[in-house]
């Protein structure tokens, strides 16, 4: 059979050019990845600012915490008031995406309002490696699109390299599964492509399907529709009663999170909003664990009465909802390997690297194939006479 009529022939080819239109996209998003990959830990370990020593008195409420902070950035915006605990730093964020951009943390001791650090989170570095992972540091719609595609191709290369890996007989099934590394160069670079490949793609397609999720609409809600999901997965909040008697906002906002305290006395973190109009509500979240997010409880109060508003989407109370949407809420979690702990994260980690080592090696099997080099006639003869022995 002609090797250009092979199925596996046009597949390789098929791998090859979406691996040259997508693999420096894929290396980008890998790298940023593996350096996202324990930002925590790493700030935890690095950033002293983010810890104070606990004391026998209450916390100040978001209201006082949030007039501390609005006098080291008075022209900007309060987005929300973070606390995280007993023994660490709280937060007042500043966010604003439209007409002026700019995303600032101010983190304050709880018990006495002390501000311990104010940072630009535009220079952070993390959030610069997140950034790339997500936009490729370009405006978030060019650069969005971008990563999605390449990361919809890289799932497709997977299912190809897969097929192309796959022995054509028993006795081609050690040599995939292993590394020759007395070999030459070449040689070993073709098996790290391959055989690593495929060790990690199981769990390099769930990677990349977890970041489909938030690359195209039209992924999610075709993945949340497929597990049985019934909500709405776009963020909505409901909308205050701006007929109502107006209260002094710092008021409503300091009872919704003593509401909050009360009902959620073990959670690591409680956050509150400050409503963006004179019609949104006060946005409200409480997470029992640091190291994930699924858990958490979102609940949103009239800015005004007070009174709890529902959402018909997944954005509700972990406890009461579907079992579609509590996947769809672990996808970040699926995502960074946060789900299984330290032992996650590693593998992510491990993952991701390997997924930026394949455009590398890749690269480097195509320019050795176009790159061989010359067999002298001598040798050519000797090879035709071998073979015709061997044929007789």
């Amino acid at each position: 059979m002609n090797k250009k009529n092979s199925l596996k022939y046009w597949i390789g080819k098929l791998h090859l050019w979406l691996g040259f239109t997508s693999g420096l996209v894929v290396f980008v998003i890998a790298i940023t990845g593996c350096l996202y990959a324990f930002q925590a830990e790493i700030q935890n370990l690095t950033q002293p600012f983010r810890f104070v020593e606990k004391q026998n008195h209450s916390f100040l409420p978001p209201s006082e915490l949030k007039l501390i902070a609005e006098k080291e950035l008075p022209k900007k915006k309060v987005h929300a008031v973070l606390y995280a605990g007993a023994e660490k730093a709280s937060q007042v964020i500043f966010f604003n995406f439209e007409p002026e951009y700019y995303y600032y943390v101010i983190y304050l001791n709880p018990y006495t309002g002390e501000v311990l650090r104010v940072k630009n989170m535009s220079k952070d570095f993390f959030q610069i490696v997140l950034d790339g992972h997500f936009y490729l540091w370009l405006p978030p719609t060019i650069g969005q699109p971008l990563t999605a595609s390449a990361t919809l191709i890289f799932v497709v290369m997977l299912i190809t390299g897969i097929i192309l890996w796959w022995p054509k007989n028993k006795n081609g099934v050690k040599q995939r599964f292993s590394i020759k590394w007395n070999a030459r160069w070449r040689r070993k670079n073709y098996d790290l492509h391959n055989v690593l490949g495929f060790y990690i793609s199981l769990i390099a397609i769930v990677l990349a399907l977890t970041g489909l999720v938030w690359g195209f609409q039209w992924f999610a809600k075709g993945f949340y529709a497929a597990v049985g999901g019934e909500k709405s997965i776009t963020y909505s909040e409901p909308q205050s009663d701006t007929t109502a008697i107006k209260k002094k906002e710092t008021s409503a906002l300091d009872q919704v999170w003593y509401k909050m305290a009360k009902e959620y006395p073990a959670s690591s973190i409680i956050e509150v909003h400050v409503p963006e109009t004179s019609a949104s509500p006060i946005a409200t979240n409480a997470n029992p664990d640091h190291n994930t997010y699924y858990k958490t409880d979102y609940r949103y109060f009239d800015q005004y009465s007070l009174k709890e508003l529902n959402v018909n989407n997944i954005f509700g109370r972990y406890g009461s909802a579907a079992a579609a949407d509590k996947l769809l809420r672990m996808n970040y979690d699926i995502h960074v390997g946060a789900i299984l702990g330290i032992p996650g994260k590693v593998i992510a980690f491990i993952a991701s690297l390997i997924c930026a080592s394949l455009p590398v090696t890749g690269v480097y099997i195509w320019w050795g194939r176009r790159n061989k080099p010359e067999i002298s006639l001598k040798q050519k003869e000797k090879h035709r006479v071998s073979k015709d022995l061997l044929v007789q």
